[in-house]
């Protein structure tokens, strides 16, 4: 009926193309609305956005026998609590810190077993539990050698029970594993609990779990791991970036197979990851820095160079494939490198002389500074005093040194700065200019003052202002990370200086008077804010990272040695080793690995 079509089409358009630009923007929103709330990841799973794993399943988790949540746990707020935290004297003996840290983990342990297990996480505040890692129960896997070193055996014993039968299948459909913390959580909490127990289960697990991550990398054409796996049909899978990857990602998963390899006599273990570094190597990077991002086809793709987020890790194995296994190609990389992060990437701020460690993009620096680059003091101490002298002299070792002084003195800062006495994820850092200009100048003047720039200590600074701290808070949550404690620990095993000790202390003081919940410990929501909110989540990195960390700080029976013992970069700790005259002619490993 043509006239009555002419009619309604005269009809619509005498509203000027109004009524159907709204039909059109009515249709989207109940079409994005439906996707949000019904059909999206985001709407299935309780992690927060910035933790979710990508991509996530498209169907909720099975129900599990989790009590029901109870009602959020009203702790002490800094308002209630009056004046900002000042940490208490150290302890008479550190034995008894030692054994107030494996009181918070045994607490820490039995809330996760009681309100959260088998998912990933507990919720800190309300109890219950999180999945985002799998839905595996990632924090017993990464609670596992901690339990051993603390002599928590018959924890560990339940703790196997528990695991003994899981096959790493997806939990829904769809499920996709991530490679990067898969390997470093599961893959290395499983190798470090067997190279201290000798279970075999720890094995068998582990070989079945690095047999289903394999085929994540023949998800790219240069060899380079896709972002994820799907474990039973070995599908890849990509984040939110598509199909780009992250250099920590690619390259943080060395320690694991090769010590896998090692154990197995797999070879495609070794050779798999090793072309990864092949590909690193051959790219022949400007001042031994890589981009954050590559291409799936193993080509550098952003301006963006750091040793925060996305690139971290990829650095700390350099050092630590020759600690472990005595790469010398990794050692040789790691000089490289070392030596244009402190050239280039070392910054000073003008005031208070805090040595920081920042990005840049192309030769611009951010001057931003995360607490996850924290772990850079602990790795440089770490280099300087295992590299022989041959190839790190005199003068670079003590630069080397003092950049680890430096840097963890200002990590230490963002804490004792602080109103509760706990550091912020990001600040951003009033900036002088580089910290090897100033080092040359003072050099050059003949060392006019003893105490090198970036090294004075002159204390914590709790105005709030930006020119009194040289820095404002970009990120002000507290994620109970560990990367500070890490680099305590190892300054204090490398110089026995016990102000690292000290400056441990006061930070778990910190962490037990705001973080702890009646199920375990919250992340801190803004470290600098009254009244304080706890968030509803206990990362297993807690249990695996920092409250080990601190154990073995404050430990003087030198449990894990570190002439012994090389941690990777989730804390768990793999023995070293050599290669075999048959295994370096079985994995086609040349005399420079």
């Amino acid at each position: 009926m043509p006239g009555l079509l002419d009619e309604r089409r005269v009809s619509f358009n005498c509203f000027g193309g109004r009524l159907k630009s709204r039909w059109i923007f009515g249709l989207f929103t109940f079409a994005v609305t439906t996707y949000v709330l019904l059909l999206s990841p985001f709407a299935l799973t309780d992690a927060p956005l910035a933790f979710l794993p990508f991509p996530s399943s498209l169907h909720a988790p099975k129900p599990s026998p989790v009590p029901a949540p109870i009602p959020v746990y009203n702790r002490p707020t800094f308002q209630e609590a009056g004046e900002p935290f000042t940490p208490g004297p150290p302890p008479e003996n550190w034995e008894d810190a030692k054994k107030q840290v494996k009181d918070a983990f045994k607490f820490a342990l039995d809330g996760y077993l009681k309100q959260a297990h088998p998912f990933d996480e507990l919720r800190a505040v309300n109890g219950g539990g999180s999945n985002k890692f799998n839905g595996w129960g990632v924090t017993l896997y990464d609670a596992l050698d901690t339990m051993w070193i603390m002599d928590l055996k018959e924890e560990f014993q339940h703790a196997l029970e528990l695991i003994s039968k899981q096959e790493f299948l997806p939990t829904t459909t769809w499920t996709f594993a991530p490679f990067f913390e898969t390997v470093i959580r599961y893959l290395g909490g499983l190798l470090s609990a067997y190279a201290l127990s000798g279970e075999p289960i720890l094995l068998r697990q582990a070989d079945m779990l690095g047999m289903k991550l394999l085929p994540v990398f023949n998800g790219t054409k240069s060899g380079l791991p896709a972002y994820s796996v799907q474990t039973e049909n070995g599908k890849s899978g990509w984040g939110f970036s598509g199909p780009m990857v992250l250099f920590a990602e690619a390259t943080s998963c060395q320690l694991e197979f090769k010590y896998l390899a090692k154990l197995t006599g797999r070879k495609e273990y070794y050779e798999t990851v090793e072309r990864v570094m092949d590909i690193v190597y051959d790219t022949k990077a400007k001042d031994g820095l890589f981009a954050d991002k590559w291409t799936s086809d193993g080509k550098q793709f952003s301006s963006h160079f750091t040793v925060g987020a996305s690139a971290d890790s990829g650095y700390e194995y350099l050092l630590k494939q020759w600690l472990l296994m005595g790469d010398i190609k990794a050692r040789e990389q790691y000089l490289t490198s070392i030596e244009g992060i402190i050239n280039s990437l070392l910054h000073i701020t003008p005031e208070r002389e805090l040595l920081y460690v920042t990005s840049k993009v192309k030769d611009d620096p951010t001057n931003d500074f995360e607490h996850l680059a924290c772990f850079l003091p602990g790795l440089l101490a770490l280099g300087a005093k295992t590299l022989p002298f041959s190839l790190l002299p005199p003068i670079k070792a003590e630069h080397h040194k003092w950049a680890a002084e430096g840097l963890a003195y200002t990590c230490y800062m963002a804490y004792a700065d602080s109103r509760c006495g706990l550091s912020p994820d990001s600040v951003h850092m009033n900036d002088a200019g580089k910290w090897m200009d100033f080092v040359r100048g003072w050099e050059r003047a003949g060392r006019p003052h003893a105490i090198p720039p970036g090294l004075k200590e002159r204390g914590p600074v709790r105005k709030t202002d930006r020119d009194a701290r040289d820095y404002y808070v970009k990120r002000p949550q507290y994620y109970l990370r560990p990367e500070t404690i890490e680099s305590f620990f190892i300054l204090y095993k490398t110089t026995g200086n016990v102000k690292w000790r000290e400056r441990g202390w006061e930070i778990f003081q910190a962490i037990q008077k705001f973080a702890k919940t009646r199920y375990g410990y919250g992340s801190i929501s803004d470290v600098g804010r009254t009244p304080h909110f706890p968030l509803d989540d206990m990362p297993s990195f807690f249990l695996a990272e920092t409250l080990k960390y601190l154990y073995l700080l404050f430990d003087d029976t030198d449990i894990i040695p570190l002439d012994k013992w090389v941690f990777n970069t989730e804390a768990h700790p793999l023995p070293i080793f050599e290669w075999t005259k048959e295994e370096r002619q079985l994995f086609n490993i040349s005399s420079k690995q």
